[in-house]
């Protein structure tokens, strides 16, 4: 299993799931992710489970608390926890939020990173030291929020590029966060979409949310993928030019794992259409040095 790729559609790995899993994976979940947090140092039942699974299916890392935009130290602790917990299970992704929740303590919630310059140069430095410590490049997490981030001196898009590029670390791109904060801050979310560096997309994530009374969209991984978000999505294959591994969140509110099955399908039936879409682009290009380059 070690350094076999991740590909294709995926699926947040949870308790509530691993019995049904037992009894048989999908055939369309490719992968699981797992918050490593949740399960290094875990003990007992739920690391012969985890064991069980990781054995048989690649599985990716999420991060939830490693602050990378945070004014307190960096936890050099739970990253060498983290990479004693890749190497144990041999995973080979790992991907965090660019956004901060700790300072002196844990804040549980991601705050927004102000778009600055002084930031841009913070955040790329502790990225570099977690890929330092990691041994691997990782994935960067576009982030929703709930209040704009004072301070900025650009746009949140080319925040991000700068920190990816500085940092020379991949996009984790979650088409859910943009839907979220275009909807809540009155943006257009295709826009900022493809004015993101999405030649440098790892990974992606697919979720739904809950909508206040007032219309206020909150990024909960409680319910289904809404159809804004899938185009969102069948939009991002378009531009990056190819199916990306791609997970559906969902973190609580949990339906039978048929329900969830059946959304993973959607994943791969859209990435099976960029594939498809890519090879007609292919056949209908004349070959030449420049669209050669442009198709691997």
């Amino acid at each position: 299993m070690k350094n076999r790729p991740i590909h294709g559609a995926g699926l947040g790995f949870r308790r509530e799931l691993i019995e049904a899993l037992k009894a048989g994976v999908p055939e369309h979940i490719d992968f699981f992710e797992v918050a490593p947090e949740n399960w290094a140092d875990m003990g007992g039942r739920s690391a012969r489970d985890l064991r069980y699974f990781t054995e048989r299916h690649p599985f990716v890392c999420h991060g939830l608390s490693l602050s990378l935009g945070g004014p307190a130290p960096l936890d050099t602790h739970l990253l060498r926890r983290i990479r004693a917990f890749m190497d144990m299970h041999q995973i080979t992704l790992f991907t965090e939020h660019l956004s901060w929740c700790a300072d002196d303590h844990h804040l549980y919630e991601l705050l927004p990173i102000p778009f600055s310059e002084k930031a841009i140069r913070w955040t790329v430095d502790r990225i570099r030291q977690t890929q330092d410590l990691l041994g691997c490049r990782i994935g960067i997490e576009n982030a929703s929020y709930y209040i704009a981030p004072p301070g900025a001196e650009m746009s949140e898009t080319d925040f991000i590029r700068e920190v990816l590029t500085r940092a020379d670390c991949g996009l984790h791109l979650d088409v859910n966060n943009i839907y979220v904060n275009s909807r809540n801050f009155g943006f257009d979310a295709h826009d900022f979409l493809t004015a993101l560096p999405l030649e440098r997309t790892y990974y992606i994530h697919v979720a739904g949310h809950y909508t206040e009374p007032d219309g206020f969209l909150i990024d909960t991984h409680g319910n289904t993928v809404n159809d804004p978000v899938w185009t969102l999505l069948e939009t991002a294959y378009a531009h990056i030019g190819k199916p990306v591994p791609t997970c559906l969140e969902r973190d609580f509110n949990l339906p039978p794992l048929p329900v969830l099955a059946d959304e993973v399908q959607h994943i791969a039936t859209l990435q099976a259409k960029a594939l498809s879409a890519r090879r007609e682009v292919a056949c209908c290009t004349p070959r030449s040095t420049t669209a050669s380059a442009a198709l691997d």
